[in-house]
């Protein structure tokens, strides 16, 4: 189960993707979060709380920018 996360985080879902993949991109935030498989460039949009419950872990954290 995933706790936090924010735009741009990189993370692992429990399950694999059909390409094989297990490292998804977040691409959108909000009632519903939208992801992108970094495999295959495939895009999958959940509701918060079923992505939370099947995100693993955050692997990498988005890079904050500075303005």
């Amino acid at each position: 189960m995933i706790e936090s996360f924010s735009l741009g985080d990189i993370v692992q879902m429990k399950k694999p993707h059909a390409c094989g993949g297990s490292e998804w991109r977040i691409t959108r935030v909000g009632a519903d979060v939208k992801i992108r498989c970094l495999t295959c460039d495939r895009v999958v949009m959940l509701d918060r709380q079923d992505f939370i419950r099947a995100g693993k872990k955050v692997l990498r954290t988005a890079e904050k920018e500075e303005p």
